[in-house]
């Protein structure tokens, strides 16, 4: 199956980024069976983004099977699918997407690790280099009941504030970019912090924190706009080895 005659070359990109990120997510252990999303503006379509079906499994989405929807949820393109849209999922895509311009990926997740540092006070400390890159860089949302009320897009939107990551608490993770590759980057990041603080934290070993200074510092050198950016060379390294094992979310 080739690109639809309907769907231009820039939105076919990001939509074949977008499944690619769904395998990745799926082979490096953080998906939630059919549950969560990942999703991304469409390229010069304002107010609309792209969002997978619910029920499948993060292993069979592919290029074409999006849904597109607007701001409010309502559907602009529909796949070929027996599946519909959770209608209650779109609710944390759509408030970041709606309040950030300067984003066009958000990525949600439940993973073990990522729950069980929602669920600690102090959030995510700056043990490792890994961990550091989020010191004063991540937003906290308190835990609401599971709801398709609108209103929750608003505190969404401040929680996460200028950051490009959010814990929610007792809940999961966030993480968002200015493309489908820095996304996966951040959450691929977050998560691995949030495993070495739950084996920390499990060791009962004496904790070694650097300084505030030594973690503020790392923090703006792996932001957004710090010195070191390594998502452009992983990327490609990461769609050859899909390509290798199953090239098939490029249908």
């Amino acid at each position: 199956m080739g690109k639809p005659s309907d769907i231009g070359d820039a939105e076919w990109k990001v939509r074949t980024d977008l499944a690619a990120c769904y395998r990745l997510v799926a082979r490096y252990g953080m998906s939630d069976l059919i549950y969560n999303h990942i999703t991304a503006k469409v390229p010069d379509s304002p107010g609309h983004f792209l969002i997978n079906p619910f029920g499948l499994l993060y292993d069979e989405i592919t290029a074409s099977c999006f849904y597109t929807l607007d701001w409010d949820g309502n559907v602009v393109r529909q796949p070929d699918s027996e599946f519909s849209v959770n209608r209650a999922g779109y609710l944390i895509h759509s408030a970041i997407h709606k309040a950030r311009p300067d984003l066009h990926c958000v990525m949600h997740t439940h993973t073990r690790a990522g729950m069980a540092v929602s669920a600690m006070k102090k959030g995510l400390l700056p043990l490792t280099q890994t961990a550091m890159r989020f010191y004063n860089a991540i937003g906290y949302h308190d835990y609401e009941v599971p709801t398709a009320d609108a209103s929750e897009r608003e505190r969404i939107a401040a929680d996460l504030g200028p950051h490009n990551a959010m814990i929610m608490r007792n809940h999961g993770l966030i993480a968002c970019g200015r493309t489908v590759q820095d996304t996966w980057n951040l959450m691929y990041w977050l998560e691995t912090a949030c495993q070495v603080q739950v084996d920390v934290l499990g060791s009962g070993a004496e904790l070694a924190l650097p300084s505030h200074e030594l973690a503020t510092t790392m923090s703006r050198r792996y932001g957004p706009d710090g010195a070191v950016d390594f998502a452009p060379m992983e990327w490609p390294a990461l769609l050859r080895l899909l390509d290798r094992e199953d090239p098939s979310y490029k249908n």
